[in-house]
């Protein structure tokens, strides 16, 4: 009993659960100081954010603990099951009167004074969907229009329910998780070779239909455009990064969070945290990612089925891919997406999800 027990312990993944709590920790920090301003100004509460990205952080956690022992094989067999479910939220989600509206975007279903978002619930019944799929094509010939209509189809159907929100950046992050899986399950490259044309042309479409979408661009390639405008947030985020220095203005310090950055809690909070911590502040960060990432692949390696390792790169896809295009969005590197930093920008659907495939990783780790 006691080399069963020792070999559990083993097994379940201290370092990883150590970064998780850290990152959230670090969130939970910088959205109390990001929002003090603007909770207070807008709801009378300077704790507003803060008391409800801890809750979700609470809820988080709790389904870290559920997953990390609920076998991850069972999860997969119900894969179908929740991508079902989340198809039909994100119908729900674009009725009105369902569906909530901000600032144009149909995004969140409220019940009973519960808000949540249906298309962050979707990316990890993709996750699932897609390694279900994969797997059963481990032994067998990849054929084109078989996984079609078995896989590409359905997500595909998903994100573009999301477009209709409107929502690019999500869209674009659902097929970067398909394709994660889609090569790391050994597709076949020159389907991927199809399949750029078409996600290109659906690109540019839902770019230009949208005149905020073209703006965006317009002022990635020209900062100087319209700088009151569409390009007043990019300015402000590169002008509170700039003035974070080597090792910041100190926490607490942030001149931008007194509302120069629209809607800081969201997509732009990394800014805040450079302000405040500077470029040192922002390499800690990213060091401890990385690290997380790389437990995360460790992982991936060790586990003894091939569902388990497509899983677990799924995940990761998910992980990096957000995090990649959010901190490149605040650097303009690519123009603004929209797309939440995991563990730190304020949104309970997102660090919910986020640390539930936490958990999962960890009941792989259990399991190899």
């Amino acid at each position: 009993m006691r080399i069963n027990l020792k070999s559990q312990r083993s097994n379940f993944d201290v370092p990883l659960i150590a970064a998780t709590t850290t990152l959230v920790f670090f969130g939970l920090l910088i959205i109390y100081d990001a929002t003090v301003v603007s909770a207070f100004r807008d709801f009378g509460d300077k704790y507003y954010y803060f008391k409800n990205q801890l809750i979700w952080a609470s809820l988080g956690f709790m389904a870290l603990g559920l997953f990390s022992f609920f076998d991850y094989h069972k999860l997969l067999k119900m894969a179908p099951l929740f991508v079902i479910v989340s198809f039909l939220l994100l119908l729900l989600v674009l009725i009105p009167h369902i569906g909530t509206k901000v600032y144009g975007a149909r995004r969140w279903i409220t019940i009973a004074g519960f808000t949540f978002q249906p298309s962050e619930l979707a990316k990890i019944a993709i996750i699932l969907y897609s390694t279900n799929i994969m797997s059963k094509f481990e032994k067998f010939k990849i054929i084109l229009t078989d996984i079609t209509l078995v896989l590409f189809l359905p997500i595909l159907l998903m994100a573009l329910l999301v477009l209709s929100q409107p929502d690019l950046g999500t869209a674009a992050i659902f097929v970067g998780i398909l394709l994660t899986i889609y090569f790391i399950g050994k597709g076949p490259v020159w389907h991927f070779l199809l399949l750029i044309p078409g996600l290109i042309v659906i690109g540019i479409i839902s770019i230009f239909t949208h005149p905020y979408r073209a703006s965006r661009i317009t002022s990635f390639f020209n900062p100087s455009h319209d700088p009151q405008g569409v390009s007043y947030q990019i300015n402000q985020i590169l002008i509170a990064i700039a003035s974070g220095g080597l090792f910041g203005v100190g926490l607490g310090g942030s001149r931008a969070k007194f509302a120069f950055i629209p809607e800081v809690q969201s997509d732009s909070i990394f800014a805040i945290f450079v302000e405040e911590l500077g470029f040192a502040g922002a390499l800690i960060f990213i060091s401890l990612f990385i690290f997380l990432i790389k437990r995360a692949i460790n992982i991936a390696r060790e586990s003894l089925d091939f569902e388990g390792k497509i899983l677990a790169m799924g995940i990761i896809g998910l992980l990096s891919i957000q995090s990649l295009f959010n901190l490149a969005s605040v650097v303009a590197l690519v123009p603004l997406t929209g797309i939440p930093l995991p563990f730190i920008s304020y949104g309970g659907s997102s660090l919910f999800v986020t640390m539930a495939t936490i958990g999962i990783l960890i009941n792989i780790k259990r399991q190899s």
